[in-house]
């Protein structure tokens, strides 16, 4: 990375965390290998005179003030840029896929850019996983009424999600049929129009929902485990779960390298999958975090191995 400019494209700098955000410590990363760091927002795109372009901020010292940006009173085509890291996290919105069409014409144009910005068009996180539906829970994607009686009917114990949702809002556990429960079903499906996903409930979330970040198609060694806190069933640390870095278990590890092929084949550099016991829940591409946890917790840099093998 000596030498090199990496664009980030993220979120406003004010809404990032510092102590706990990946995409900080990516920054932080690629200063130390001696690499110039730039900053926009998916706002700062534009397409003009046959080219991609953006209008960029500098971040001179993301060691000590990562939030601190200097405005570059130039704009700059993307294929000018060594590096470009799309590390916008959801929702995958109208502005967001905007945007992701504006980096596929930037890609043609010979930019370089981790992830495709071609894969995160085409894979819902969610969806993404019934690829691999034999290492899932039982899952239905439904909007009807009927179906969702249907499912519950089945278990004791049924999750329903949405399938544009991040870190672990709008999801709800059910332990029987009530009327309440088809009123938040009603709800979440816009009156029976759009797609949720329903499964079974796993109990195996009490000892962690498993953070996996794959790296170039291979898993790194240690997941960080998210684990429910005060009597709630979500992992997710924005939902006030605990993260702990564990090993791999060997049912984590082999489903964890049969992904990585085909992560690595659709030219996401950078993933991190879910999974509840030995069971995958999702495949994480937009803006996978947890590498800071890790870090902390062990020394080992998930970010660091990542930079080195681009």
């Amino acid at each position: 990375m000596q030498g090199t400019s990496s664009l980030f494209i993220t979120d406003p700098l004010d809404e990032l965390n510092p102590k706990k955000d990946t995409t900080i410590l990516w920054m932080q990363e690629v200063y130390a290998m001696g690499g110039q760091i730039l900053q926009c927002e998916m706002k700062d795109l534009i397409y003009k005179d046959q080219q991609t372009f953006a209008n960029f901020s500098e971040i001179k010292d993301p060691n000590h003030h990562p939030q601190i940006n200097e405005k570059v009173d130039e704009i700059k085509a993307l294929k000018d840029f060594d590096y470009i890291f799309m590390r916008k996290d959801p929702p995958v919105d109208g502005d967001y896929m905007n945007a992701l069409h504006l980096l596929s014409q930037a890609e043609s144009e010979g930019a370089n850019i981790v992830n495709r910005p071609s894969a995160l068009q085409k894979f819902n996180e969610k969806i993404f996983a019934l690829q691999f539906s034999n290492w899932m829970p039982d899952t239905s994607v439904i909007c009807k009424e009927e179906d969702f009686k249907r499912f519950q009917k089945k278990y004791s114990t049924i999750i329903l999600k949405p399938l544009d949702g991040m870190g672990g809002e709008s999801i709800y556990k059910f332990n029987e049929s009530s009327e309440d429960d088809l009123e938040i079903f009603k709800s979440l499906t816009n009156n029976y129009q759009t797609m949720v996903m329903v499964q079974n409930f796993l109990p195996e979330i009490y000892d962690g929902d498993y953070r996996i970040l794959i790296i170039h198609g291979k898993p790194f060694p240690i997941a960080l485990a998210r684990i429910p806190q005060g009597g709630s069933f979500k992992g997710n640390l924005a939902a006030g779960g605990i993260g702990e870095a564990r090993e791999l278990s060997d049912d984590q590890t082999k489903v964890s390298v049969e992904i990585g092929k085909l992560l690595l084949n659709e030219g996401i550099m950078f993933a991190g999958i879910d999974m509840i016991g030995s069971y995958l829940t999702e495949i994480n591409i937009t803006s996978p975090t947890g590498a800071r946890e890790i870090l902390s917790q062990t020394g080992k840099n998930p970010i660091k191995t990542l930079l080195q093998s681009i």
